[in-house]
C-alpha cells in the first residue's frame, strides 16, 4: 500500500454486529449467532466501568462441546474473554493487521468514545482494504 493512501479501520470494520449479556445461555446465544450468520459475539458491560466481552465459536468448542456440557447449563461469561482488545476506528489497518498479529487475534472489537462501533476481522481488511486500495470491485 502506498504511504499516500490511508485505509483506516472505521472504512472497512462491520458496523451489524451481534452483541448479547454475559448471562446468556450458549444455546440462546447459538441461536443468535445461528440467525445472524456470525462466528462471533461481543459481550456487553454490565456497567460504565466494566470491559466488553467476546466469544467465538472455539470457545464454544472447546469450553462446551470437546468436554461435553449441556448448552443450555452453560452461561456465556463462564466461556468467554473479557477484557477483549479493542480497535480505535482510525487505527491505519497496516497496523491493525500487525496488532492481530502479535497478540493472535482473528477479530475485534472497534470502539470509538468508549462505544461499541464496530467489529474488524482479517478478512475485512484483507477482502475490503487491500481491494478498496487495488481498486478491485
Amino acid at each position: 500500500m502506498s504511504e499516500n493512501e490511508i485505509i483506516r479501520v472505521r472504512d472497512v470494520m462491520k458496523k451489524k454486529f451481534d452483541l448479547i449479556e454475559g448471562l446468556t445461555t450458549v444455546a440462546e446465544a447459538l441461536k443468535t449467532m445461528k440467525h445472524f450468520d456470525t462466528k462471533c459475539l461481543l459481550v456487553n458491560k454490565r456497567h460504565d466501568n466494566d470491559e466488553y466481552g467476546i466469544v467465538l465459536i472455539s470457545d464454544i468448542a472447546r469450553g462446551v462441546l470437546a468436554v461435553d456440557r449441556a448448552p443450555d447449563r452453560v452461561n456465556i461469561y463462564e466461556i468467554m474473554s473479557k477484557p477483549v482488545v479493542t480497535v480505535d476506528p482510525d487505527m491505519d489497518i497496516r497496523y491493525c493487521a500487525r496488532m492481530f498479529d502479535k497478540f493472535g487475534l482473528s477479530r475485534a472489537p472497534v470502539v470509538e468514545n468508549k462505544e461499541l462501533i464496530g467489529i474488524i476481522s482479517y478478512t475485512d481488511m484483507v477482502l475490503q482494504g487491500m481491494c478498496k486500495q487495488l481498486n478491485i470491485e
